[in-house]
């Protein structure tokens, strides 16, 4: 099969389509016949000068039939030819190098006609190679390269390499005088000039749109046509070309991959491998048949990082696809497949993930984007330990450039098509991907991820996220309408999301409530299974600690909420009526609930209408430690508002408050259930004396001390529970100073222990506004007890003569040693007297605290040296020396509480009782406004405090009084 596109002298130009030349019947006959071709006339001279006979003319036409196709036996017959050529080779080379050059086309054609001629000279064995024509030489050479005689193992490298990796020039024929580059469509216009067609058609553009003639723009004659004829000849003979000079490069690419050759050459191979698999999609066979790419896997463990780099490249561009994504006699997963013919050739490239050298990593990951465009590949992918951690990670870094980290997210993208993978990156934060099946895929995958979600362990800002995204889906999809599996599924899912506060509100909006208390509360044939009602409880408890109002939400009929009476009923009744497990997480409910002040008081009610307190008591002894640290962190908010029935039933009862006293004395550091346990015991009546008694008996008050001065040293680690655990230490403690006048061991205990010191000491618990507080009351009870305590000196010397006759002159001896306010013999720890140990002085500095409650306690403790029964002009004086009068006044200026106001002014009356504190107060007008503002708005017993101290100051005169004269 042959086409005819051109004429040389008169002779067809022929070339092939195939990869063969076939020379036509009619170039046959102009060989053997046409005497009128002057060009065979003159090959017809020189053979007959060179006295080659009619037979070697014969030889012609044989090679004429073999170049045709007659290969076999034609060259058999060859072969037995011997033509003596003798001395006369020059003349037949001349023919020879016309014959090739003129009526033979070139490259690639010339194959087996060059091949011939090879045969011809190696027969001639008088010919010398310096004889032959320069470029039969050439084709000489060509020939045992392209017909694959050539025996490579017997031949040295360097000659092997120069005939076996020949790189043919570029002819002139190729070029395009417009473009000057090979073209790739040629055409002939009407005058035979031949052009790129994309580069003439736009040059009869701008000669159409300029106005311009038509002309050729080689010869610059005009034209009468646009019309170009395709030169499918030339067009083949450029594409055979460049698919010789493609594949000696790729053997040359080839040697150099496998012979191990310097990093540059090795380079140039990779090079030339990429814009082989990039100028055409089918090259990648070529590629793959030429086993380049477990070579260029090999390359990945190359110690030449430039080397390392250009192979993951090239890797690259082997696997991707072209844009249109259209396959021709391709497969992408063939080529896929061959890069993972080693078992660890993901592994290694995962490797390159966490290289320092952001090249590397730049080109692994695009690599790996490729790859994850096989479904088969993803699954192996994600088998490499820490792959997906490492994608994960690079999408949310701000240090990868843009393009790393678009396509590190596609890569995941594509790898979520594998639910192993989906499960990986949900554990590694990214949830997207695990949501959407759980929205969007079939049953059985939406229950797989609901129960995998469940099993994960969130971040509390994921935990919005997926509460927002598919919240309503695992309730009213699943979990209302679902079967067991797919509810337990849901349920469990759910108790993960709503394990944080923000995620707990959503779920709340969403409607879990009214399904949720369902669920847990039924009864009979369609109830849930007790493992999935501890569930449904452990998820009830996170929403109460969310702190939403739950007066305002429906939870069943009849406007039932969750704090209505019949429903705290019915938990009530399912805690007492079910195991431990769930009985605890029934009891976290009722915490959640009564620790928000807007539902505790409707949950109380409940409690005490049900009669449930001693039952809810009696969980303190359970031998669980969480159910027992659920009923004490119960009991614990219950405690402010029902003390004395729960002061009562631990009275009542046998165990629990000893129980309660065990906890607290635990020497395991500080808990969460020491802490409730102290939390409990503190708030109870703290004058309920049967309970101080029975405390007393216990030991209380001694492992309360204990326990109070370790943490004071420092003996004892803390925790977060600290602050809380110490405060309700001190709080228990308090109570003996309550019932001193009424229970005499609690006298003992103080004395025995010097709580006085204790106390004083606590009031420099900085930070532990509590604590200073209270110890502060413990204080003001304490002092109030020493002028019953002082003990007062007993005087029996004899009076002298001088005494007895003139009494107004004699003056009673000056005893030392006495306590100028309370007139006796005190101290600090017997006596719990404030003037010892420098307590004054420590209750001076808090009247300048910012809570004013510590305030308004330390102000109390103080009035007790100016009490009725006590010397109020010498307790005035030691609050002069302690400094302590400028910052009562400022108490009664700042007028920060009413309660503060009231201790402030009766305070002040008293040191206004002294002259010279009188006279220095009437002249400060803030005092005085601050006395008359208490006259006007305080209530009546403040109003009678303040007209006294008015007077004092003579700011009312006191025949003005209107108010009944204090007693």
């Amino acid at each position: 099969m042959y086409l005819c596109s051109s004429s040389v002298h008169g002779v067809p130009f022929f070339l092939s389509t195939s990869t063969c030349l076939f020379f036509t019947a009619e170039l046959n006959e102009i060989l053997l016949n046409s005497v009128s071709h002057p060009r065979l006339v003159e090959v017809t001279w020189q053979l007959d000068s060179a006295r080659v006979d009619l037979k070697h003319i014969l030889l012609y036409q044989r090679l004429v039939a073999i170049a045709n196709g007659g290969i076999g036996e034609e060259l058999l017959s060859l072969g037995s030819a011997k033509p003596p050529f003798g001395q006369n080779s020059k003349a037949v080379g001349d023919a020879l190098n016309w014959f090739a050059t003129e009526l033979i086309p070139r490259p690639p054609f010339l194959c087996y006609t060059l091949h011939v001629m090879k045969l011809l000279f190696d027969e001639d064995m008088e010919c010398h190679y310096a004889c032959r024509p320069p470029v039969l030489c050439t084709y000489y050479s060509m020939a045992g390269s392209w017909d694959g005689s050539t025996d490579p193992g017997s031949q040295s490298d360097e000659s092997y390499h120069f005939e076996r990796l020949h790189i043919e020039p570029i002819y002139d024929a190729f070029i395009c005088p417009l473009t000057k580059q090979i073209m790739h469509d040629p055409v002939t216009s009407e005058n035979g000039q031949t052009f790129e067609r994309e580069a003439i058609e736009k040059w009869f553009t701008e000669c159409r749109e300029s106005g311009r003639k038509l002309v050729c723009p080689l010869t610059l004659k005009e034209l009468r046509s646009t019309e170009l004829n395709p030169s499918l000849a030339l067009r083949n003979t450029i594409e055979e070309w460049n698919a010789r000079n493609e594949a000696a490069k790729l053997d040359m690419a080839s040697r150099s991959l496998s012979l191990g050759g310097a990093e540059s050459e090795i380079l140039q191979a990779l090079m030339f491998v990429q814009h082989l698999c990039q100028k055409s999609r089918s090259n990648k066979h070529v590629i793959r048949n030429a086993e380049l790419i477990p070579m260029i896997v090999d390359l990945l463990k190359s110690s030449s990082r430039r080397v390392r780099c250009k192979a993951l490249e090239t890797l690259r561009i082997v696997a991707e696809e072209d844009s249109d994504n259209k396959v021709v006699n391709f497969s992408f997963g063939d080529i896929v497949q061959e890069i993972l013919a080693e078992g660890d050739t993901v592994r290694t490239i995962v490797k390159f993930l966490s290289h320092e050298q952001s090249k590397e990593r730049e080109e692994a990951v695009a690599l790996l984007f490729e790859l994850s465009k096989s479904e088969t590949l993803c699954e192996k992918i994600g088998s490499v330990n820490g792959a997906i951690l490492i994608l994960v990670g690079m999408t949310s870094s701000k240090s990868e450039n843009l393009l790393t980290v678009e396509n590190a997210d596609k890569t995941l993208e594509n790898l979520a098509v594998c639910e192993s993978n989906v499960r990986q990156m949900a554990e590694n934060g990214r949830l997207q991907p695990l949501l959407t099946l759980l929205l969007e895929g079939p049953p059985e995958t939406k229950l797989s991820m609901a129960s995998y979600l469940g099993e994960l362990v969130l971040n509390n800002d994921v935990k919005v996220f997926v509460a927002r995204t598919v919240g309503s889906s695992l309730i009213n999809n699943i979990m209302i309408s679902g079967n067991i599996q797919s509810r337990e599924a849901a349920l469990k899912a759910l108790n993960q999301i709503s394990a944080f506060e923000a995620s707990a509100r959503v779920l709340i909006e969403a409607g879990i409530l009214p399904p949720l208390v369902n669920d847990l509360l039924s009864v009979g044939m369609n109830q849930l299974p007790m493992r999935l009602k501890e569930v449904s409880a452990t998820i009830l408890a996170n929403l109460v600690n969310s702190g939403y109002d739950f007066d305002s939400i429906l939870v069943g009929p009849d406007h039932q909420t969750l704090v209505s009476e019949d429903t705290v009923h019915h938990l009530l009744h399912l805690i007492s009526n079910t195991g431990p497990a769930i009985e605890c997480k029934l009891l976290n409910v009722l915490v959640g609930l009564t620790n928000s002040y807007n539902t505790v008081l409707s949950v109380v009610a409940a409690i005490k209408s049900s009669g449930a307190t001693i039952s809810l008591v009696q969980f303190i002894e359970a031998p669980q430690k969480e159910l027992r640290l659920a009923s004490i962190k119960l009991l614990q908010n219950l405690s402010p508002h029902m003390g004395q029935e729960l002061a009562d039933a631990l009275r009542g009862t046998a165990g629990q408050l000893g129980t309660l006293i065990k906890i607290i004395s635990e020497n395991i550091g500080i808990t969460e259930e020491q802490a409730a346990a102290v939390g409990l015991l503190a708030d109870l009546p703290e004058r309920d004396v049967g309970l101080t008694r029975q405390m007393l008996d216990e030991g209380a008050f001694q492992i309360v001390i204990s326990r109070i001065v370790k943490i004071r040293q420092g003996e004892t680690r803390g925790s977060r529970f600290v602050t809380p655990y110490l405060e309700g230490l001190v709080r228990i403690l308090s109570r003996v100073t309550f019932v001193l006048a009424d229970e005499p061991d609690t006298l003992t205990l103080c004395r025995e222990h010097n709580l006085a010191a204790l106390f004083t000491d606590l009031l420099q618990a900085n930070g532990l506004d509590h604590v200073q507080m209270v110890s502060a009351i413990a204080l003001e009870n304490l002092s109030q007890q020493s002028k019953n305590l002082t003990k007062l000196m007993e005087f029996h010397l004899k009076p002298s003569l001088s005494a007895i006759l003139f009494p107004c002159c004699h003056k009673p001896p000056v005893i030392t040693g006495l306590c100028r306010v309370h007139q006796g013999t005190c101290s600090l720890k017997e006596t719990f007297c404030l003037l010892e140990g420098q307590g004054v002085e420590k209750l001076v500095a808090l009247l300048d605290h910012t809570n004013e409650k510590v305030v308004e306690a330390s102000l109390a403790a103080l009035s007790t040296l100016l009490d009725d029964g006590v010397d109020i002009e010498k307790g005035v004086t030691v609050l002069c020396e302690a400094e302590g009068i400028k910052p009562i006044l400022d108490v009664l200026q700042e007028n920060r509480t009413e309660n503060l106001r009231r201790r402030a002014v009766w305070v002040v009356e008293r040191l206004l009782r002294t002259e010279d504190i009188a006279y220095e107060v009437s002249g400060d007008l803030n005092v005085s406004t601050a006395l008359v503002d208490a006259f006007q708005h305080g209530d009546y017993r403040t109003r009678q405090i303040a007209e006294c101290a008015l007077k004092h100051v003579d700011k009312i005169p006191n025949f003005s009084g209107i108010f009944p004269k204090m007693g």
